[in-house]
């Protein structure tokens, strides 16, 4: 799937039809699912329709479809090249100091 052609409002509703599958893979109601993660059910319904909720709503969401860990697919922690750490190590500062007025 290319995401990056999408609108963002197709990545949202493809982002929730698969939580959805997932729920339904894990024989979970809606309702079910909105007490295990601690949201209402509205917010289940709001994420399935790949409608806006906050990231605060959707990680428990995550959490309690064993979803949590794909963040790391998301959001990689960013890597520094080889040449770039060499530079840093031989360049290591020490301390800083104010530049003073004239």
């Amino acid at each position: 799937m290319d995401w990056n052609s999408m609108s963002n409002a197709n990545v949202a509703q493809e982002i929730g039809k698969r939580l959805k599958t997932h729920r339904i893979n894990k024989k979970l109601t809606q309702k079910q699912l909105a007490e295990k993660a601690g949201v209402s059910l509205f917010t289940i319904a709001q994420v399935e329709k790949g409608k806006s909720v906050s990231l605060s709503m959707l990680i428990p969401v995550l959490r309690v479809l064993r979803l949590i860990d794909n963040l790391e697919l998301l959001v990689p922690e960013p890597q520094i090249s080889p040449i770039a750490l060499l530079k840093q190590k031989q360049v290591s500062v020490k301390r800083v100091r104010s530049k003073k007025s004239n």
